[in-house]
């Protein structure tokens, strides 16, 4: 079975759902130039914990983790099954993870995966991250979860490429960009291209306004467990990259492992 990328997605706001545009086509595009997975890890930025945490439900709840948006968005369900069969792999690459035997998908991940696999037939369970650990931890947690590549099993890291709401433009054009937002994200994806992973990881004190595009770094911490996951020097390959809002940039990433 050839090795399945792990993919990072910049999911935006849940109203791409009611117009997906470009983001969602580009969505549509990564899921079909993939293998079909044997099962889905969702890292989500939308679920954080004190620890490494996975999810165990036979049959996941869709959460509905935003206010005040139409009501069409809390019509839709996502009754993809779970895989405690997977949580247990995950426990057994990473001792001591914790597992939640209840939680449900939220946003950040069947946001994307009612586009990427809308038949909802594919069994998936979320991976919580960290907000007090840096991109380091997480990305060691990724390293350890790198066989479930060559298992069938595709880690779906979802967040944003930049996340800072009160930075947001409402009447922005589509793939408009503040300036920071831009800098930042091109400094990104410079260093994805070239494999600069100890850059990567120091990002909080070398990319250009870093601090201002994520004043928290929930949504940037699950690029790491994909990057990660691909094991040593992947071929990084930009599947999309733009903006909404002005300050989200929606760059979807998928890290292929070295051959060999």
């Amino acid at each position: 079975m050839p090795a399945l990328p792990p993919v990072f997605v910049s999911h935006g706001s849940p109203l791409l759902l009611l117009d997906p545009r470009a983001t969602g086509a580009a969505w549509q595009r990564l899921a079909a130039g993939l293998p079909r997975p044997r099962a889905i890890l969702a890292v989500s930025a939308h679920w954080t914990a004190p620890a490494p945490t996975v999810g165990a439900a036979p049959q996941p709840a869709t959460i509905h983790d935003f206010y005040r948006f139409p009501d069409p968005l809390y019509e839709i369900g996502y009754p993809a099954p779970g895989s405690p069969e997977l949580a247990a792999r995950v426990t057994s690459l990473i001792p001591g993870v914790r597992v939640d035997p209840q939680r449900g998908l939220d946003h950040g991940a069947w946001s994307p995966l009612s586009l990427m696999y809308p038949a909802a037939d594919i069994p998936v369970c979320q991976f919580a991250v960290m907000p007090g650990a840096d991109a380091s931890a997480h990305f060691e947690l990724g390293r350890r979860l790198a066989p479930l590549a060559r298992e069938g099993v595709l880690v779906l890291a979802s967040g944003s490429l930049t996340h800072n709401l009160g930075d947001m433009v409402r009447d922005a054009p589509e793939d408009a960009a503040l300036r920071h937002v831009a800098e930042f994200s091109d400094w990104f994806a410079a260093r994805l291209a070239a494999n600069e992973i100890g850059a990567l990881l120091d990002w909080e004190t070398v990319a250009p306004h870093a601090r201002r595009a994520h004043p928290t770094p929930e949504h940037l911490l699950p690029l790491f467990v994909a990057l990660g996951a691909a094991g040593p020097t992947p071929d990084a390959r930009a599947v999309h990259r733009g903006y909404q809002l002005g300050a989200l940039a929606m760059d979807a990433w998928r890290f292929d492992p070295a051959a060999g």
